[in-house]
């Protein structure tokens, strides 16, 4: 037997008036379809769990998101409205953009079977970017700070590819020559660029 978890009920009442029928009407298809589906909440919005993850919903500001954790489900839901919002059905804003309920309960079944069959969808593939090439004009800088060096120097490639990239994208040399301050500054205090929004 299925089990429903309080936290989506509060999740759903918490969620903007349009989403609300939007959220419930996708929880009861899901629990037809599989009644032997949990639900939990993961990364903050409501998931179906089913011998692994099954699908997800979530309610934003101005539209609801549906999708299937398996890539196989995803190919066979229309590829244009996966581009528009997250998961496979594009942006929902009324019921009438969801597909039937027939349709619904297909692929809801199809990605239990992948489940009952033990089979994972594969991990997404991480392309490794280069190292930033750091451009003369930073050397230069960096070996007159040698606290800014060192700091740039133990960063990882990731960190210091922010740097460089805020500096060259500068279209002006005025914009460029006050960014290259603000980096040796931020830099001699052990700050990466984006400090500010780091926890």
């Amino acid at each position: 037997m299925g089990k429903k978890d309080a936290r989506v009920d509060e999740y759903i009442a918490k969620s903007a008036e349009f989403a609300r029928p939007i959220l419930r009407h996708l929880r009861a298809v899901v629990h037809r379809a599989c009644p032997a589906v949990e639900e939990t909440i993961k990364w903050k919005f409501p998931h179906f769990v089913y011998k692994g993850m099954l699908c997800s919903m979530a309610a934003f500001k101005q539209h609801c998101a549906f999708g299937f954790w398996h890539k196989a489900i995803r190919k066979t839901v229309d590829a244009g409205k996966q581009r528009e919002a997250m998961g496979q059905l594009g942006r929902i804003t009324a019921l009438a953009d969801l597909p039937t309920d027939a349709a619904l309960a297909r692929h809801i079944k199809q990605a239990m079977k992948l489940n009952d069959a033990g089979i994972k969808s594969p991990a997404a593939k991480h392309r490794e970017k280069k190292e930033a090439a750091v451009p003369d004009y930073v050397m230069r800088a960096l070996k007159k700070n040698k606290q800014a060096l060192a700091a740039f120097q133990d960063f990882s490639p990731s960190h210091r590819r922010e740097y460089i990239e805020w500096l060259t994208e500068a279209k002006q040399e005025a914009t460029r020559e006050r960014r290259l301050a603000t980096m040796l500054k931020w830099l001699a205090e052990g700050k990466t660029r984006n400090w500010k929004y780091e926890r």
